[in-house]
């Protein structure tokens, strides 16, 4: 028989699952009531501007925040594009991708995240940039709410290496150590193709080779964008010619050539690597840069080769390199002239003469203030030897690495390194110029290379002196009134260029660097 007892307590127990049970589905409802939209969201914002894109590019990712304030858990019976299945742009709601979305749920004092993107495919007929509007469209029992969307569409020429059978063209380099081609993804610029003008702007993907004979010249105001891992390959026996000059203003730069990534997106103005390099290779012969702007590149441009040569591989003047994640101009065993350039920010060097070579740099400011994370490498690095994988060690002679009315500068105490094999010469000299180089510790104390009281190499340095550039952390190199290389220069005609960077006369008494600096009026 049964004790009555153990029915109480079995009676007990089932109560107590029953009530755990209820509780759990309750806690876990999702039929909440929810009453109609009546057209009170909140938004992050009213108008969502996409930015700048060109045509074929997506853009970046934006986010649009919704928000139920109300007491009143709601649903929004349609939220979607005003433009319907035919809109350029995309959404995604609550984790969901598509154009238009039905009954979305919001409970009270909720909120939502809506991701927006776009691409833009449609070349525009006779114009080269247009704005490009949508909607965003949230229904409610007292009307549709809006999100306008506005995002500026450029035109452009896209330059791209071949794809036949699955297969895409690529350019040879050479043979690596075990005798295997070195390939790149790339293309040579056909003859219709040697000319870019500044009536559109171009993007590149890939390598866009210069053929052998071939000149690639650039109109001023023309505009290069390159894809991730793309560049310019001007090979052996070719040639760059980049012609821009001077702008009246020059924060439009309209008649400079600007070298830039394609993400034209506020936040990739500043972000470093974007794309490969302008490649010099060796054996190609007097390339040009006037009144070019390079930023954002891996290497901003790599010139090898024609350190004897009497006409130098790479002449660059009135320019400025900067924000490279590795090196703004990175010589190897070449030969370089540079007048009023602006080497700024980079991940390593600011300039890297390596491998020997002949430089010879005038009224020229190299100033490395990185900010994207440690940097173990000077502004101004000079050698001339590199050290192969296998332990081999490749010297060339530094002929001449000559620094007139120049700044060596940046945000590490030594900015400045010379490294020597004995088995190959090392020239180098430094008139009129400022130099950081605090070497508190020591370090360098005895070393000959860093005699800055031997006339051999060194004749009236600033060390260590307080330049007060305006912004050197976003790469402006110009002068304050109180700086103290203003009127350091020096003044015989050979070693000095009669105007600086911005078209102001410096004859009188010219400042150190690229920038002369001049009275406000």
């Amino acid at each position: 028989m049964t004790s009555p007892n153990y029915l109480i307590k079995g009676s007990c127990y089932g109560m107590m699952l029953f009530s755990l049970v209820l509780l759990l589905t309750m806690g876990c409802r999702k039929d909440f009531d929810y009453g109609p939209n009546t057209g009170q969201l909140e938004f992050s914002r009213d108008t969502v501007f996409l930015d700048t894109i060109f045509t074929n590019i997506g853009s970046s990712t934006y986010t649009l925040k919704v928000y139920n304030r109300t007491n009143e858990n709601i649903n929004v019976p349609f939220i979607g594009l005003e433009n319907g299945q035919d809109s350029g742009y995309r959404l995604n709601v609550d984790g969901i991708a598509g154009k238009a979305f039905n009954d979305i749920p919001l409970l009270a004092k909720d909120s939502m995240f809506v991701f927006i993107e776009t691409t833009f495919d449609v070349k525009p007929t006779g114009q080269n940039e247009f704005l490009y509007t949508d909607a965003i469209r949230f229904d409610s029992s007292n009307g549709p709410q809006r999100v306008d969307l506005v995002t500026l569409v450029r035109d452009a020429i896209f330059l791209y290496p071949q794809t036949v059978d699955g297969t895409t063209e690529t350019l040879t380099l050479g043979i690596d150590d075990e005798g295997n081609e070195i390939l790149i993804e790339g293309f040579f610029l056909e003859d219709d193709e040697l000319n870019f003008t500044n009536e559109k702007p171009y993007v590149i993907y890939g390598y866009a080779a210069v053929a052998e004979s071939n000149i690639l010249n650039i109109d001023p105001g023309a505009r290069v964008h390159f894809h991730k891992n793309s560049g310019f390959l001007v090979t052996a026996g070719a040639s760059l010619k980049v012609n821009g000059l001077l702008s009246e203003d020059q924060e439009l730069l309209e008649n400079g050539v600007v070298f830039e990534g394609d993400r034209l997106e506020p936040d990739f103005s500043d972000t470093p690597g974007q794309w490969g390099a302008i490649w010099l290779a060796n054996g190609s012969v007097e390339n040009e840069f006037n009144h070019a702007y390079i930023r954002n590149a891996s290497i901003g441009i790599l010139a090898e080769g024609g350190a004897t040569n009497s006409i130098p591989t790479l002449t660059i003047r009135n320019s400025s390199i900067t924000n490279s994640s590795i090196s703004n101009i990175w010589g190897q065993n070449t030969h370089l002239l540079a007048e009023n350039v602006v080497l700024g920010s980079a991940g390593r060097t600011a300039l890297y003469c390596n491998l020997g070579g002949r430089y010879n740099l005038k009224h020229s400011t190299i100033a490395n203030y990185w900010t994207n994370g440690l940097r173990n490498a000077p502004s101004l690095l000079i050698d001339n030897f590199i050290e192969l994988p296998n332990n081999q060690v490749v010297t060339n002679d530094l002929l001449e690495a000559n620094f007139s009315n120049c700044i060596i500068d940046g945000n590490r105490s030594i900015e400045l390194t010379l490294r020597g094999d004995a088995s190959a010469s090392l020239n180098y000299n430094f008139l009129n110029c400022s130099i950081k180089f605090n070497d508190s510790n020591g370090l360098f104390a005895g070393n000959p290379l860093y005699d800055f009281e031997d006339s051999t190499h060194y004749q009236n340095i600033l060390q260590n002196v307080d330049i007060q550039f305006n912004n050197p952390q976003e790469n402006d190199f110009s002068l304050t009134q109180n700086s103290a290389i203003i009127d350091q220069g020096d003044l015989p005609t050979g070693l000095m260029v009669p105007i600086d960077i911005l078209g102001n006369d410096r004859t009188m008494a010219p400042d150190l660097g690229a920038y002369e600096w001049v009275p406000q009026n």
